[in-house]
């Protein structure tokens, strides 16, 4: 396996969940080889708790200039912007694109579902219970789409280069947060 393959890495903008003037978050995606350096950056806006996350980066992918190099999408957990859910098979089956849902530690789904049936989000609930249940792999948890566990253990050891996590998404993670805040904060 090319130790540049192209990936890209998607995280959202830190926000303030309780600021009802707040309505869009930034998602931020940067697009490595491998896990040596950044070859460019793509955004766009969702809907705080919203339905739409899945079709923005649907978009912000299947138009970009890198999509026909891109040979995984690394996705920051399920949700973004709060409880906006992306449903991996659905970025799957519309990019081509091999998904892998990285996730630091391993989710408290009852803690989640209730959360999620509080605010009558059932189909939320249903997007989750879809995806397989998330395996550990070089100390983060994966849910994969597209994409075997074996070769996805050998991309996360090409990409991981200065943390557990990809560095796709631990640049994402910066940027967006220091676009958004003025100064990156936060693990990345």
């Amino acid at each position: 396996m090319k130790r540049e393959l192209r990936v890209i890495g998607i995280d959202d903008a830190p926000f303030d969940k309780f600021d009802p003037l707040q309505k869009y978050v930034l998602v931020v995606g940067t697009v490595f080889r491998g896990g040596s350096f950044m070859d460019g950056m793509l955004s766009c806006k969702v809907e705080k708790d919203g339905e739409d996350a899945t079709l923005r980066i649907v978009e912000m992918i299947n138009n970009c200039k890198f999509k026909l190099q891109l040979q995984v999408i690394f996705l920051d957990g399920i949700a973004v912007a709060g409880f906006n859910v992306i449903n991996p098979k659905s970025v799957y089956k519309e990019t081509g694109i091999p998904v892998i849902v990285v996730i630091r530690d391993y989710p408290d789904y009852k803690k989640m579902f209730s959360a999620l049936e509080k605010l009558g989000m059932q189909k939320k609930i249903d997007i989750i219970k879809k995806m397989t249940k998330p395996v550990e792999m070089n100390n983060i948890y994966v849910q994969c789409v597209g994409i075997s566990k074996d070769k996805a253990k050998k991309i996360l050891k090409i990409c991981c280069t200065h943390s557990n996590l990809p560095e796709a998404i631990r640049v994402a993670h910066l940027v967006a947060s220091g676009v958004s805040e003025g100064e990156s904060r936060g693990r990345a």
